[in-house]
């Protein structure tokens, strides 16, 4: 399956009420659960910087990657980002697959 980055920034409104972090993290994840249930969660960090969040996953297609960012959309996020991620491996046999 492919593998996708997401980054995401809460809303101040989110951050404000930090005792409810754990509770409304549980409800974001289990309703991607429900209605994503071909998503494989790999890790998920809390961040120190521009963004939050950082999860890596796989999902059957970028359909599936879109709705996952959806739903956090819809969970308090701000800004979801989510990126194609290659395997290294990979992406080198991309390389030499091009013209010189």
């Amino acid at each position: 399956m492919p593998t996708f980055v997401l980054m995401t920034k809460l809303s101040v409104d989110t951050i404000r009420d930090l005792s409810r972090r754990e509770e409304i993290g549980k409800k974001w994840h289990d309703t991607i659960k429900k209605k994503c249930p071909t998503v494989k969660f790999i890790v998920h960090y809390a961040l120190l910087g521009p963004y939050d969040f950082l999860d890596i996953f796989e999902a059957p297609d970028e359909n599936t990657a879109a709705k996952v960012a959806l739903i956090t959309l819809s969970s308090g996020a701000t800004v979801a980002e989510s990126w194609t991620a290659i395997p290294y491996k990979k992406f080198i046999q991309i390389v030499k697959e091009l013209p010189d």
